[in-house]
């Protein structure tokens, strides 16, 4: 049989995957899945990047890296965008529906912590709410153990003869990625005299900025939806996000904006 449009990207079987719950169903149901389930094919595109990324800076390859980064940029923007159509239903609106969601949230979006995991950040607890066995739990668990991006990029600083410093590149890949002045001031060095290096440094502080906009407008949208009440699921919905504000994934291409 041809290949043809539909059958390359299993429109029919995608098509089929939107399944409101509530009676009627309510109208706005709909665009909540919809907006959703794109959402979690972005994560995955962005995995799929990052991991893409991780590589080509291991192979020293600024080119392209600074090719995929601006990618992961555009997608970023892309998912912030996504926000406003989400902000077109009312609170009512949600209301409508809501009580079908019963226990579920995307506070459970694992694929959501695994983009956090490659990005450097780390929570442990994180791994207890997915059940031992589970496809979930395995891919969370791996990504936990595994380098970060901001590792990949520590490498590729050390590949291209920068003296970054021993316990920096030993870090545990586990852990938070800590302040080092010591790092600050190889950095200071790239971004006064090597401009191909210094973009590649710029492109990841986007990065972090572009998921720190994505959190603002994220928390922004749960208040004005919902307000302060618990999220679904029993979360503590805007109250827990508000405290993931403000948090850089890569403070020392942060710190180091006062030294220049």
């Amino acid at each position: 049989m041809a290949v043809t449009y539909t059958s390359y990207l299993k429109i029919d079987e995608l098509l089929q995957l939107q399944k409101p719950l509530s009676d009627g169903p309510q109208h706005d149901e709909m665009l909540f899945i919809v907006i959703h389930q794109v959402y979690e094919l972005w994560f995955k595109e962005l995995l799929h990047e990052l991991d893409y990324l991780s590589a080509q800076l291991d192979q020293r390859d600024a080119p392209r890296a600074l090719g995929t980064l601006r990618r992961v940029l555009t997608i970023l923007k892309v998912a912030v965008a996504q926000i406003d159509v989400l902000e077109t239903m009312t609170p009512l609106e949600f209301l409508s529906f809501r009580e079908r969601l019963e226990s579920g949230s995307g506070f459970q979006s694992f694929q959501f912590r695994e983009f956090e995991f490659a990005l450097g950040h780390k929570q442990p607890s994180a791994l207890e709410r997915y059940p031992e066995g589970s496809d979930a739990r395995r891919r969370l668990q791996a990504r936990f153990e595994s380098p970060t991006l901001w590792d990949a990029f520590l490498r590729f600083l050390a590949g291209r003869g920068y003296a970054v410093p021993a316990e920096v590149l030993a870090r545990d890949v586990r852990g938070p990625i800590e302040p080092s002045p010591a790092l600050q001031a190889v950095l200071v060095d790239i971004y006064r005299r090597d401009v191909a290096t210094a973009s590649v440094c710029e492109r990841l502080l986007d990065v972090d900025e572009g998921v720190q906009e994505w959190r603002y407008r994220h928390v922004k949208m749960v208040q004005r939806t919902i307000g302060m009440k618990m999220g679904t699921g029993g979360s503590a919905g805007a109250a827990y996000l508000m405290t993931t504000l403000n948090r850089p994934l890569f403070p020392d291409l942060w710190e180091i904006r006062s030294q220049l």
